[in-house]
């Protein structure tokens, strides 16, 4: 039996125990199992990774045959998407729209209508972006002589029928379309009628109005809409669009 520590005389207590220091044997013992671990691991994985080089070296015909699916695929699929590329140059390039078409239209389509009149037209960046809060601006568009372009669309329902565009109006596409939007050209675009204190408003402030003649000539032709306007701002400087 091992001697008990003498007891303190002031507290009559035994001193506590003193620990023997845990020696390295433990931490170094851990640290090889590890080590061994990841040896038979790197080990486990080249062998399976020879296996596979073996097998697939002793059927390389399937390599070949996945290699000419992938292939056809991928000429597949880049020979549909120029097709389809082709085929919207095509169909923007000739896009027309009669009056009758653009008045059975639901205005938000209206608005899509005069956004593809401008692709057509060059406008790469053309974007509808008409609603709440839209700020006067329907349609916004970059052509390819560097200018902003920013439309309000006025669709009628009834045509020449409908009420008529006025001041106010033009007010609004006034008080945000270089303020607000940067535009270069302010337009408001309607495929009924326009007062004529509306277009005279236009006038005095440098804003175009396409009306239901201009409109008709612009959506059935293939002539740009800056082409059909008069006193447009002259092209900025050739941008990535030109």
């Amino acid at each position: 039996m091992s001697a008990r520590a003498p007891r303190n005389r002031a507290t009559g207590r035994r001193p506590p125990a003193r620990r023997r220091p845990r020696g390295p044997g433990r931490r170094r013992q851990r640290a090889e199992d590890r080590l061994i671990g990841l040896l038979i691991a790197a080990v486990l994985g080249v062998g399976l990774v020879v296996v596979v080089v073996n097998w697939l070296l002793a059927h390389w015909w399937i390599l070949a045959v996945v290699a000419v699916l992938a292939v056809s695929a991928g000429g597949a699929w880049l020979y549909q998407k120029q097709q389809r590329a082709r085929w919207e140059a095509v169909r923007a390039h000739g896009l027309r729209y009669g009056l009758a078409q653009l008045d059975a239209l639901h205005h938000a389509r209206f608005e899509d209508a005069v956004r593809d009149l401008m692709h057509r037209d060059g406008c790469r960046d053309a974007v509808r972006v008409g609603g709440g809060g839209d700020l006067g601006a329907d349609v916004k568009a970059t052509d390819p002589y560097g200018r902003r372009w920013v439309i309000q669309c006025k669709h009628r329902r009834d045509g020449l029928g409908g009420s008529a565009v006025g001041t106010p109006d033009l007010q609004v596409l006034n008080g945000t379309a270089r303020q607000v939007h940067g535009a270069d050209v302010a337009v408001i675009v309607t495929n009924g009628r326009v007062t004529a204190p509306a277009v005279a408003f236009a006038d005095q402030q440098r804003l175009h109005v396409v009306d239901r003649h201009i409109l008709g000539a612009w959506a059935s032709g293939s002539r740009p809409l800056w082409e059909l306007l008069r006193a447009v701002p002259p092209p900025r400087r050739p941008t990535a669009l030109s």
